[in-house]
């Protein structure tokens, strides 16, 4: 985002997908190939109408983004997919396809990872330098960015207070990677496990994930942006990747446009359910920063232990997590209940929020979700505990369909 946008005047989403062999699922390390000018020269981001595309770090992984701020988010599940056709598209003609979810359940990373090696490839080999990208962590992930707009200070800090109380139950709604290997995990969120770890070599990359409660952007530079280049720089010399994007919390600041990006969502079975997950997100945030259910000052006060806690519980447990803190509960407006389930608190917020959550097919997926719970639960429904391989590429082709099909998968 360039132009500056006031809170919910806006909003940025980008969707990853991992491309793969439409036979044996096998990722295809081939977005170069897709990401072709009428020219034929390769692009790092093609636009597409409404929805741009675009690269990542691994080359079997391909981005959808808006291509300019959204005004709204009604009617993006249906342009993401559509353009994602496009891209299955250009696919059929390598034998391959997009196969949905946030991490590949049976890629091995140290043999088949492949950086990108065109625009930007000097910070993608910085990273790999410091890092060993070939973990699950960096070349085996797939996540959805959400970027809302902030205008001045008072904003940032108002947005900033309300997103770190959401971060914590993110995972209870979108788990999505119970499987890595082969096998299952011990979470059912096992991308953002990896997530957690993939930069401890550098502990200041990702903090606790959970932001610290840091409400103004001078204090954010100070507090947060300054040791975090202090601490890359002596691995860095050359200054690569001092910029606020080197920052891997759940959510981080984008001063360069003026936004706040959720980082912690996993990618879902379709764009459908994407923006679904998407939109009850930011209703969820935007009631929190109106102090509909609490206020501003009450918000700012949480530190990032107890939002830590809560957050390892979903990761590990999805919609399962059993969450006791009641202050919490009555933060997001759910006084006088007792220890909830992941599940029960967002059957809550669904209720609550259902008028402004879109058309009732835009809401089908969080229907599913109501009934049978995450995907990383549906899946693992689907597969059990020790899955053969020919079971595991039977239920991911299964997963493909829904992607074609933009409906939800139902084991």
């Amino acid at each position: 985002m360039t132009q500056s946008f006031g809170l919910f005047e806006a909003y940025g989403v980008e969707l990853e997908y991992m491309i793969v062999d439409r036979q044996d699922l096998s990722v295809r390390p081939i977005a170069d190939r897709v990401l072709l000018t009428k020219d034929g020269e390769i692009s790092s981001d093609l636009e597409d109408g409404v929805v741009t595309w675009s690269n990542e770090l691994a080359l079997h992984v391909i981005e959808l983004k808006t291509t300019g701020p959204a005004p709204r988010l009604d009617g993006l599940g249906d342009a993401f997919h559509a353009s994602a056709l496009r891209v299955l598209q250009r696919l059929r003609e390598h034998g391959a396809c997009i196969m949905p979810s946030a991490i590949h359940p049976f890629m091995n990373p140290d043999q088949e990872f492949r950086k990108w090696p065109h625009d930007n490839a000097e910070i993608y080999a910085c990273f790999d330098r410091i890092f060993d990208c070939r973990g699950h962590g960096w070349s085996n992930l797939q996540s959805v960015h959400l970027n809302l707009p902030f205008s001045g200070a008072d904003e940032f800090g108002r947005l900033h207070a309300a997103i770190r109380l959401v971060l914590p139950i993110i995972p209870a709604l979108a788990a999505s990677s119970p499987y890595y290997a082969g096998r299952k995990a011990r979470d059912l969120d096992a991308r953002l496990r990896f997530y957690q770890g993939n930069s401890a070599r550098i502990p200041e990359v990702a903090g606790r994930v959970i932001p610290e409660p840091i409400f103004t952007p001078d204090e954010y530079e100070e507090r947060l942006l300054q040791p975090l280049y202090r601490a890359i720089a002596p691995h860095d010399p050359e200054g690569i990747l001092q910029h606020e994007w080197l920052n891997a919390r759940g959510a981080i600041a984008r001063f360069d446009r003026d936004t706040i990006e959720i980082r912690v969502t996993d990618s879902q079975e379709c764009p459908a359910a994407d923006l679904a997950v998407t939109r009850i997100i930011a209703e969820l945030v935007r009631g929190l920063v109106e102090e509909r259910w609490s206020s501003y000052e009450s918000q700012k006060a949480w530190a990032v232990e107890p939002l830590a806690a809560i957050f390892d519980q979903t990761v590990r447990e999805a919609e399962r997590a059993l969450i006791e803190d009641t202050a919490y509960l009555q933060t997001l407006g759910l006084a006088g209940r007792g220890p909830t389930t992941g599940l029960d608190l967002w059957r809550a917020l669904f209720e609550r929020l259902a008028s402004v959550l879109g058309s009732p097919k835009e809401q089908l997926p969080l229907a599913t979700y109501a009934q049978d719970g995450t995907l990383a639960s549906r899946l693992v429904r689907a597969l059990g505990s020790a899955p053969r391989l020919d079971l595991m590429k039977e239920t991911f082709r299964e997963l493909v369909g829904c992607f074609e099909s933009n409906r939800s998968f139902r084991p």
